[in-house]
């Protein structure tokens, strides 16, 4: 009960943290100049029209939502080390459970900070910052690290396969690993496309691992989830079209990688799929857009990722995220569903 209390506290606090922090950095931004320049490429030319008019917003929004986290993340450490008591109730600073997220987090906002500057610098291919070949290197050597830090240091090889139980996978634990943590920032950084869209679409995917946390026992690690899920509910009060600014990869490359991080630590491979359909199906549709091309010179999609080829048909940017949101709730429960029935079965 305490427990569950800890949690619902944290995440009111996220979204007030949050709340509160959102005008100074949007009005830092803007004195900065930090504003979105859209990618001109004639290998794109429909995402290029669509988006036009979003150039000159806001980016780097994203520092709300990892800001928000380390804000409390170490205001609560230090009140508990100097008060007892009810800070050290809310403290959500556990080694075995959060120092991994939480550095996943920073680090990968670090590097995602030092790609949205590069970009509103217009340097980079087509004045965007990195180049994607570039990110994709990131993300690769991101998720090796991690998946060395897990298999070498923390000696982790077990799996939860569903309904079937725990299995030691020794070695493969780390191609696994790296598949995970790779597939989820670069499926974050492809659904970043939209006003809100990856915002809705990871609050319900924190949501959900902070109920699967919660109930593997790991209190902290569902403290820290429902702090991002507060936090993302505050960015979304202002990201939601029109949006007032973007996350920018400061954001999603941060939500991806801590998403992979937080999915390995709870063990629940098999179930991301469900909490991030979304992610899954618009980088999906970019690597079949790249391969059609490629191989059969033409298009699948009018537009990769998927949410660009609905906008081409003529879909309102604000329909297409709202039926996203309804599938990634709908699967998102569905995969709460089938982990609640997985450890029923197993007892």
């Amino acid at each position: 009960m305490l427990e569950s209390v800890k949690i619902l506290l944290t995440t009111i606090a996220a979204f007030l943290v949050a709340m509160g922090i959102s005008s100074p950095v949007l009005r830092l931004i803007k004195k900065l100049n930090a504003r979105k320049q859209i990618r001109t490429s004639e290998s794109a030319p429909i995402f290029s029209k669509l988006h036009k008019n979003k150039e000159g917003t806001p980016t780097m929004g994203g520092i709300i939502i990892w800001g928000t986290v380390l804000i409390m993340a170490i205001a609560f450490l230090l009140l508990h080390l100097f008060f007892d008591g009810f800070w050290k109730y809310l403290s959500f600073v556990n080694r075995s459970e959060t120092y991994l997220p939480l550095a996943a987090l920073i680090i990968a906002a670090a590097i995602g900070l030092v790609d949205d500057i590069l970009g509103v610098m217009r340097i980079g291919p087509h004045g965007g910052g990195l180049a994607v070949r570039h990110k994709i290197l990131i993300y690769l050597l991101l998720s090796i690290i991690g998946a060395w830090w897990f298999a070498v240091k923390l000696q982790w090889n077990t799996l939860y396969i569903p309904f079937l139980g725990y299995y030691h996978i020794g070695w493969w634990y780390i191609p696994i690993f790296i598949f995970v943590v790779f597939a989820s920032a670069f499926s974050a950084n492809e659904t970043d496309g939209l006003d809100g869209l990856l915002g809705g679409v990871s609050l319900f995917a924190f949501g959900a691992l902070s109920v699967i946390a919660f109930s593997r026992g790991m209190y902290d690690l569902s403290a820290m989830t429902g702090a991002i899920s507060g936090a993302l509910l505050a960015f979304l009060w202002n990201n939601i079209y029109p949006a007032k600014f973007f996350m920018g990869d400061t954001g999603s490359m941060a939500l991806g990688i801590t998403l992979g991080v937080v999915t390995m630590l709870t063990n629940s491979v098999f179930f991301l799929p469900f909490f991030g359909v979304i992610l899954v199906i618009e980088s999906l549709s970019v690597l079949i857009q790249v391969f059609s091309k490629k191989v059969f010179k033409r298009k699948v999609f009018l537009s990769a990722p998927i949410h660009h080829h609905f906008e081409a048909l003529g879909w309102p940017e604000s329909q297409v995220t709202m039926r996203f949101w309804i599938i990634s709730l709908v699967c998102t429960g569905l995969g709460l569903v089938l982990y609640f029935l997985s450890t029923i079965y197993l007892r």
